[in-house]
């Protein structure tokens, strides 16, 4: 469902800062549990991070590391190796400017046709009984919306190579040991949930209370807005609004926002959804949220994401 959610007209990246090495080091390891292939990483801890759906780059990952698995029946190797690269102008890659983490996965199978190498990337093909010939223009259609690129080369009989650009944030990511000291952190406050499920509201506000804030609950739009109108009333206002993007049969989170906004321009709202294909999610500030986080909660995503939009 998910791969053809983001061949669709939907499937927008909702981007964060991520750190590419745990991302590729997961996919990999997921993909390749259990068969005879084995996967030789070279991933430097001085990586830049990148601003990327990680959902969608570790499906990237996953599909290129399935093909590559698939090509060596007998077993084999996958080397998959990444580095910091500065592009200027002039380069011939069809890229901008910048800087970008270059990841390069590599495999000993049969490799691809001359004949078939211009078609890899198109929807259906696939020489696959049993294929469905989405796997890789998924992959293309991925990195294209990051402002990336995606490149095959193949030699018959001795193996492929996926060079993938993702546009990079030019600073590192932070070691294990260094994250937990450079934590979020906690903070103070009131904040508002609003959520039609009771266990996912409960489980937010179990998160919140852990970093500080103090939590309030609605179960739709309308009772955010009212919760939200005697909380500026008493002078004990939140400190931010955390929505559910969809309440079936009631009003949602890009309906409640509006007249927030109109209560209270300064209202810092997060939207948030279990959908990442939704426009709101992938472009929330055009529809008036400060902030995005997808669901299932991860609570350092929600530390970040509060501190950032409450502190800046």
């Amino acid at each position: 469902t998910q791969q053809l959610l983001t061949f669709s007209r939907g499937g927008e990246p909702v981007k964060q800062a991520i750190r590419i090495n745990e991302v590729v080091r997961d996919a990999c390891g997921f993909t390749l549990s259990g068969s005879n292939v084995r996967c030789e990483l070279n991933l430097p801890e001085e990586l830049w991070q990148v601003e990327a759906d990680k959902g969608q780059i570790s499906q990237v990952v996953q599909n290129i590391t399935l093909n590559a698995s698939q090509a060596m029946p007998e077993g084999g190797t996958i080397t998959v190796s990444a580095e910091n690269v500065y592009v200027d102008e002039e380069n011939t890659l069809l890229l901008n400017r910048g800087c970008y983490v270059k990841l390069t996965l590599s495999d000993q199978g049969i490799g691809i046709p001359a004949q078939y190498l211009v078609k890899i990337f198109d929807p259906y093909f696939s020489t696959k009984k049993s294929g469905s010939g989405l796997g890789l223009t998924i992959c293309h259609s991925i990195i294209k919306k990051h402002h990336g690129q995606l490149f095959v080369e193949s030699t018959p009989g001795k193996g492929t190579v996926f060079t993938i650009y993702l546009p990079s944030l030019g600073v590192a990511g932070e070691a294990e040991g260094e994250a937990e000291k450079n934590s979020p952190g906690t903070g103070s406050g009131r904040i508002l949930i609003m959520d039609d499920e009771d266990y996912i509201a409960e489980i937010a506000s179990e998160m919140v209370s852990d970093l500080g804030y103090e939590p309030d609950c609605a179960s739709d739009g309308r009772q955010a807005v009212e919760l939200y109108r005697k909380a500026m009333e008493a002078g004990q206002p939140y400190v931010a609004v955390i929505m559910d993007l969809t309440i079936p049969g009631g009003m949602g989170g890009k309906d409640a926002i509006q007249e927030l906004r109109a209560m209270d321009p300064n209202v810092k709202a997060i939207v948030s959804s279990g959908y990442s294909n939704d426009p709101v999610m992938a472009d929330h500030t055009k529809y008036g949220f400060s902030g995005v986080v997808s669901k299932p909660y991860d609570i350092d995503q929600m530390a970040r994401a509060l501190k950032e939009m409450i502190h800046g």
